[in-house]
């Protein structure tokens, strides 16, 4: 199937089932071998990121508080 007339097909559905395809297309590259590499811009957040742990490992957030926060409970 040609792939731009597959992602106007996609692009009609709802947006839960648009991300549930994006994860097992995702998964299926991945499990192919795929293996893609962070941008630059991610690759330096993610450096900045363990720096700041590194300095500090004691200022973390619980996945409990992570959560809440995400969801407007902080």
């Amino acid at each position: 199937m040609d792939p731009i007339v597959a992602w106007d097909a996609v692009k009609s559905w709802p947006a839960e089932d648009r991300l549930a395809f994006a994860v097992r297309l995702w998964d299926d590259a991945i499990g192919h071998g795929v293996r893609p590499e962070p941008s630059e811009e991610l690759a330096a957040e993610l450096d900045a990121r363990l720096d700041a742990y590194d300095a500090d490992p004691t200022n973390v957030l619980s996945w409990e508080q992570v959560v809440a926060r995400v969801r407007g409970r902080s």
